[in-house]
């Protein structure tokens, strides 16, 4: 959520930040709905403090005898107390229009984003690895003799619908190790604390990372009015939600594997073969809690962090800058790694790690107490996929993928797999 006083001292700023999300200058309705909020909230505290006055000189009235004016100022604070009412009710909402329209916003993008539409206009700042150049004809994962008895699409769908799967044999297993290989990068090398959250969330926690209002539509709710969580980001920033802590508790590094549920409301048609695109699908996440000062330096850290996992599993990738018209809701910055899949003879979105600033942080009220002394401060955020598993298990195969129908696994997950090094062309783990 944005910052009102910056809204004041720097309206024009703020509408060129909004103009650059393709949003028409909003500055003007802002501050129109915070003057008369704040003329309301003054106008109430004017009259509590005439009935203050007065209900003070009522006493005094009433023991001198003079029964008009005892009569007279009761009905003034009578009077005073029904304008207070009043005015405290319209400031609320006023104040409700206000937090609305600022929670519908999204944050400004960084100076150095460039401008764009969409994901055309995307800037590409590094790559790693070459393609592996066939000499047959590349499979989509779900088409290689390997992984066919493994992956059943047929039954997900009697089970639940389209857009679900259910892995089985190597295949599952192959998916159970990444996830494991995954975490223990993180927490044995990379230094963050590994957690276990639900998924299942109230509603102000949505509120708070900035999935609602907005996209409510994108995520599923119980019918209890709990939500099921897009990414563990959800959970984890939350940890912080209402919390002012210590300065020494600073930076806060987690990571998790957790089921993820998106409804994909934006993406009918996009995707449907395989298991690029699912409603329900595993995600090992980082998310990171920091001082201002080292959120941009965090922000090259955690990027690190998700490359050198692709690095470690042999497969190529790039790393793009998002454009303006890419952005997600609440970013100022986002890079996403794409990883390469000779199935679609293109590189594909595998993790995004981006920086929020302060502006979840608003939103959950979350702050720290600088060592300095001071003002407690808002924390800055951050968060990235340290990897998607099931676009990591496409990744894999469709890389490792032979012309005799069997696949190839990285070395990096052979320990996980008990020295199992491939996946038969009959679906076997050998």
């Amino acid at each position: 959520m944005h910052d009102i006083r910056l809204i004041r001292d720097n309206p024009d700023a703020f509408d060129a930040g909004m103009a650059r999300r393709g949003l028409s200058a909003l500055s003007g309705e802002i501050l129109s709905l915070d003057e008369a909020r704040r003329t309301a909230i003054l106008a109430a505290e004017t009259a509590q403090a005439e009935a203050n006055k007065a209900a003070k000189s009522v006493g005094a009235a009433k023991a001198s005898g003079d029964e008009d004016e005892f009569q007279r100022l009761r009905a003034l604070v009578g009077e005073k107390k029904a304008e207070i009412a009043t005015l405290n009710d319209e400031a609320k909402e006023l104040d409700v229009k206000l937090t609305d329209m600022l929670m519908g916003l999204p944050n400004i993008p960084g100076d150095d984003i460039p401008d764009g539409a969409d994901e055309d206009d995307n800037v590409e700042i590094r790559s790693w690895g070459t393609p592996p150049e066939l000499t047959f004809k590349a499979l989509e994962h779900y088409e290689l003799p390997a992984v066919k008895s493994g992956m059943d699409f047929e039954t997900a769908a009697k089970l639940s619908g389209s857009r679900f799967m259910v892995l089985s044999g190597a295949v599952a297993r192959t998916h159970r190790a990444l996830a494991q290989f995954m975490l223990d990068v993180h927490t044995e090398e990379n230094g963050l604390t590994e957690a276990w959250t639900p998924v299942l969330v109230k509603e102000e926690m949505m509120y708070g990372t900035g999935q609602l209002p907005k996209f409510g539509e994108d995520s599923y709710q119980t019918t209890n009015g709990w939500w099921l969580v897009p990414t563990a980001e959800v959970t984890l920033t939350n940890i912080v939600n209402g919390v002012t802590v210590e300065d020494s508790y600073l930076p806060r590094r987690y990571v998790a594997h957790t089921q993820c549920f998106r409804s994909e409301a934006g993406s009918a048609g996009r995707d449907t073969a395989g298991m690029l695109r699912q409603h329900q699908f595993e995600k090992v996440e980082m998310v990171s809690i920091t001082r201002p000062e080292e959120s941009e330096a965090e922000h090259q850290r955690m990027t690190r962090c998700a490359e050198d996992i692709l690095e470690r599993l042999g497969l190529a990738y790039r790393t793009v800058v998002l454009c303006t018209g890419d952005l997600g809701f609440g970013m100022k910055r986002t890079h996403d790694i794409e990883v390469w899949l000779p199935g679609q003879n293109a590189y594909r979105e595998i993790s995004s790690v981006s920086v929020a600033g302060d502006f979840q942080a608003r939103r959950m009220n979350a702050r720290y107490k600088p060592a300095e002394g001071g003002k407690p401060q808002y924390v800055h955020t951050l968060n990235g996929s340290g990897l998607a598993v099931g676009r990591a298990l496409i990744a894999v195969l469709e890389n490792g993928q032979q012309e005799d129908g069997s696949v190839t696994l990285p070395e990096a997950l052979h320990p996980y797999l008990r020295g199992k090094t491939r996946i038969t062309a009959n679906g076997e783990m050998v």
